[in-house]
């Protein structure tokens, strides 16, 4: 039977990182770093969650298609066939997951609106650009708010769709199928 222990060297290392995470990010320190309950992690889980903490803070925040080298600059969609778009759209959408962007919530768009919604607000929009490798960005492709009807007639489940409808006290969306499903690349599950 192996010991689960880590070693004293081990376990000072751990140490002397949590230290240099903590001074690190004393600068940062404000109400929702000290909510994090850490007494439960393993010192190794909380130097990561640390570590995650600091890679935030740190990010530049850029333009998405800044995020690219070269900078992903895209041909405007109404000069593309469908054949083009819809090849240029499945190479972006495979160097987006590279750069651990998901695009959640597609298969109610057909590609030349998703392309067009990729064209106009996903690249230029301004986000972190976190290079910690846990991390990923989910963009909601409902809408510019996550549109409820879209997520309601498209994606929620029966029980999603029950309790939206108690909580708000409005009439559902009919329920349809997506019209362009995709199998889009996703997010590790943990």
């Amino acid at each position: 039977m192996s010991d689960a222990r880590p070693s004293p060297s081990d376990e000072v290392e751990q140490l002397l990182r949590n230290a240099e995470l903590r001074d690190e990010l004393e600068r940062y320190f404000d109400e929702s770093i000290s909510r994090v309950n850490v007494q439960y992690l393993t010192l190794a889980a909380e130097n990561e969650f640390l570590a995650s903490m600091l890679a935030w803070e740190q990010a530049p925040v850029l333009p998405i298609y800044r995020w690219f080298e070269p900078e992903l600059r895209l041909p405007r969609p109404e000069v593309l066939s469908d054949a083009d778009l819809h090849a240029i759209l499945w190479d972006v959408i495979r160097k987006f997951f590279q750069k651990r962007l998901v695009l959640d919530f597609t298969d109610h768009l057909s590609d030349r609106e998703l392309y067009c919604l990729i064209y106009r607000d996903i690249l230029p929009a301004r986000e972190k650009k976190l290079d910690h490798m846990s991390n990923y960005l989910h963009w909601d492709c409902t809408g510019p708010n996550g549109d409820p009807d879209v997520w309601l007639r498209f994606y929620a489940s029966e029980e999603e769709r029950e309790e939206w409808a108690e909580c708000y006290h409005q009439p559902l969306p009919q329920r349809d199928p997506a019209p362009y499903p995709r199998k889009l690349p996703r997010e590790p599950a943990t």
